[in-house]
């Protein structure tokens, strides 16, 4: 295995680190809030919907080594326009993203330094974060391993501490009544799944950097996987412990898990989980000023960019797509804030999912000879379900969020012509 290259655990610890963020500390009550105890039934059906997209992810992930995900799915399965598409969508997506996660930070900081609430305190602070994690970057993909394991530790050793020792403390009557308002409402399962699915995105992210991973074809799909499994167990135990320890409490705390951890482990663990959370969301924008820039290089790559993102320095890292991915996540974090910002993200990202489920059935007809290193079971089954629950999810959302998230479509398309008139793109890489 490469020194310089992301082994098989580095992956996984990368992939909890793009996964879980400010949600599962905020995810608590906002869940609860919505549907009481039957939150946890609601993880659960969003644990089953991410994994089996997960899934698919996992078996394209096996037929390809090139960095973009599911930008190169896309443009296998259906051609170049479309890849162009959900490649830009994703660009755009992580950068927004990226910005939202830098704003929550500077944001979580003026929690515990009010100094940090100023206007142009808070600037600084994301100004700073961004360059200094688009330096790391620049400076080696080995540097940016070692600083991403550490980080990720950080930030999960806080919510294990807070399941395994909270799980003694449950109230077994907070459980009751099981739904909040005493009934099974259609209403609230629907926004609530939507919600919580939020905590669940960034699984799509590892995929983006597959060159700069040791055997891709065969340890992307087994991380995935690993990464999901893991991830939900975790979801699952914080929001039973938070249930069972604040009961009533939870829908209206502004800090469920802190608060939780104040009752059981004292005023030290609240401080704990406090300092959990920014190390939660420092480890997210890590992930970030990783993954960000590896999808502007895979369409750079295939000439559907600008060819100076695909320079490297001597020290094998894409340079020129970390700075110019830096400086504009920069400007769009400084001008709006973290809600706002995570919410056109979130409902942007199904332009990636939904075409990579249906990649799985058309990349299978296409190539049926080739087999991937992780084949999904039960034939088209698990996409097709995939797909169908995913515009389900998709329209509970209100249709201005839809038309944002999804606006950047109709923005790309003048975009790709130029590119296409600039000159000849590359064709993708064959299934390997």
């Amino acid at each position: 295995m490469s020194k310089n290259k992301f082994g098989f655990w580095s992956i996984v610890l990368l992939g909890i680190n793009a996964i879980i963020g400010t949600g599962i500390f905020l995810l608590p009550n906002k869940a609860y809030s919505l549907t009481g105890s039957f939150s946890l039934v609601v993880i659960i059906f969003d644990m089953l919907l991410a994994t089996s997209m997960a899934l698919c992810f996992a078996e394209l992930s096996g037929l390809f080594k090139k960095n973009g995900g599911p930008y190169v799915y896309a443009k296998a399965a259906f051609g170049e326009f479309v890849g162009f598409e959900v490649g830009f969508m994703k660009a755009a997506v992580s950068i927004i993203a990226w910005a939202a996660m830098a704003n929550g930070f500077a944001t979580a900081l003026s929690a515990i330094f009010p100094i940090a609430s100023n206007d142009l305190v808070q600037k600084a602070i994301i100004i700073l974060l961004i360059g200094f994690l688009a330096l790391i970057n620049v400076m080696g993909v080995n540097l940016s391993k070692i600083f991403n394991n550490v980080v990720t530790f950080g930030k999960v050793i806080p919510l294990i501490l807070f399941i395994s020792v909270g799980i003694f403390f449950i109230n077994g009557g907070n459980f009751t009544p099981f739904f909040i308002n005493g009934h099974y409402e259609a209403e609230t399962f629907g926004a609530a799944a939507l919600l919580i699915f939020y905590a669940f995105t960034g699984f799509e992210s590892i995929a983006s950097a597959a060159e700069d991973m040791d055997n891709p074809e065969k340890n992307l799909p087994r991380a995935i996987v690993t990464v999901m499994m893991i991830v939900s167990v975790i979801y699952i135990l914080i929001q039973a412990v938070s249930i069972g320890i604040l009961g009533p409490e939870l829908a209206s705390s502004k800090t469920p898990v802190a608060d939780a951890a104040s009752k059981f482990l004292g005023v030290w663990g609240g401080i704990l989980v406090t300092a959990g959370t920014i190390i939660s969301i420092g480890g997210i924008n890590i992930a970030s000023s990783f993954l960000t820039p590896r999808n502007i290089v895979a369409m750079s790559d295939d000439k559907l960019l600008p060819t100076m993102f695909s320079k490297y320095n001597k020290q094998g890292t894409p340079y020129v797509a970390i700075i110019f991915s830096a400086a504009v996540t920069i400007l769009i974090a400084i001008s709006g804030s973290f809600t706002q910002l995570a919410a056109i993200s979130v409902v942007s990202r199904f332009t990636q999912y939904l075409p990579t489920c249906l990649a799985v059935i058309i990349l299978r007809k296409k190539n049926p000879a080739v087999k991937s290193s992780l084949q999904i079971p039960f034939g088209p089954i698990i996409p097709i379900i995939s797909i169908i629950v995913s515009i389900w999810l998709l329209i509970q959302s209100d249709m201005s969020k839809i038309l944002i998230g999804l606006g950047g479509l109709i923005i790309g398309v003048p975009f790709y012509f130029i590119m296409k008139k600039s000159g000849k793109s590359n064709t993708v890489d064959k299934a390997l």
